[in-house]
């Protein structure tokens, strides 16, 4: 997808959604009121700064297979690679929020506070479908943390202080406002964005983006820019999202999610002349066959609450848990009808 917007040397540039983290590290209260009516962010910042950190990985880069080589040459592993994100403390026993893009793979994970400490970092767990990760890391003392606020009451237009590690300098905090709330970029099916003017850049995935009582609201996971760097449209994910998230992974180290096992597509783009979701294929001894479903078949309901797309339905079934039992009502053969399905649990990536 492309826009063509005028550059000041003519060009046209590519229109890109990007990750915020750095494909390699080498490459690179209320607060006062100031004059003009603008806010002062420095007591803020300087709240909540001493809970915010950098994160540096380590990983390797997944070699590609080539046939001119032996079998022992074929296995051997990629290159190291460094990253960098950003995080923040939200217990002061040393548990830190950040992406889960952020950590990825890596085979170590490191933590550096603001004042220059260094932790290596455990990674309790990720959940892949909000992009969140939670790690632990062992201080000799309690850490300064911040709390979770409440997204849910944000407006459009209020002030707030994205914080993190931008390019891997450090600590930065920049300021901006909400500019949009509810944003889906197809990132996945549990898109709910903030999106923010405060400037965030590669090195600020993980990082909080704060309201102006010192709340985390939002954090920062994606741009949208022709360049790659800030072009003042920055999303963050809804704190009011990642709360339930974080408990669970601090709980079990993993957020268990419903499943039933079928590819989906909207209705309206298969040509049914009404909304809802198609059935476009069912994995065999999943809960959907289990339960009977078939391809072709036009769920319009969830336990009575209407489906309008094949997104609201993953959304819907992944937001159960697993082991319940729900009513899908579904149109088959131009027919109505409800059927049970005991929901599984979402597989584990390969």
């Amino acid at each position: 997808m492309t826009h063509t917007p005028t550059a000041p040397d003519s060009q046209v540039l590519p229109r890109r959604l990007a990750l915020l983290l750095p494909a390699a590290l080498a490459a690179c209260s209320q607060p006062a009121v100031a004059q003009r009516g603008l806010p002062d962010f420095a007591d803020l910042a300087e709240r909540v700064l001493p809970a915010v950190v950098s994160i540096q990985t380590t990983s390797r880069e997944r070699a590609t297979p080539d046939p001119r080589r032996g079998p022992l040459d074929r296995g051997r592993r990629g290159q190291l690679v460094q990253g960098a994100g950003s995080g923040f403390i939200v217990e002061p026993s040393g548990v830190v929020v950040t992406n889960g893009h952020v950590v990825g793979e890596a085979t170590r994970v490191t933590v550096t506070t603001q004042d220059g400490t260094e932790y290596p970092a455990r990674v309790v767990g990720v959940d892949e479908l909000t992009d969140i990760a939670l790690l632990r890391i062992t201080p000799r003392a309690p850490l300064a943390a911040v709390s979770l606020g409440v997204s849910q009451t944000l407006r459009v237009g209020q002030w707030v202080l994205a914080a993190g590690n931008p390019f891997g300098l450090g600590g930065s905090v920049t300021s901006g406002i909400v500019s949009a709330r509810g944003r889906d970029i197809g990132a996945g099916p549990f898109d709910d964005f903030i999106q923010t003017d405060a400037p965030i850049n590669p090195g600020n995935s993980g990082g909080p983006l704060f309201n102006m009582a010192g709340e985390v609201i939002g954090i920062n996971t994606a741009i949208y820019s022709p360049s790659g760097a800030s072009a003042g449209i920055g999303f963050a994910v809804p704190s009011d999202l990642a709360r339930p998230v974080v408990e669970s992974l601090l709980r079990d180290g993993r957020v268990d999610r419903g499943w039933l096992g079928v590819s989906v597509a909207d209705a309206d783009e298969q040509g049914r002349g009404r909304r809802g979701a198609v059935i476009m294929g069912v994995e065999r001894g999943s809960p959907a066959a289990r339960a009977g479903l078939r391809q072709g078949d036009l769920v319009t309901a969830l336990n009575g609450e209407a489906v309008a797309t094949s997104r609201a339905l993953v959304r819907g079934v992944a937001g159960l848990p697993p082991g319940e039992t729900v009513r899908l009502t579904l149109s088959r053969g131009g027919r109505n009808q409800e059927v049970a399905v005991q929901i599984g649990r979402r597989p584990d990536p390969p």
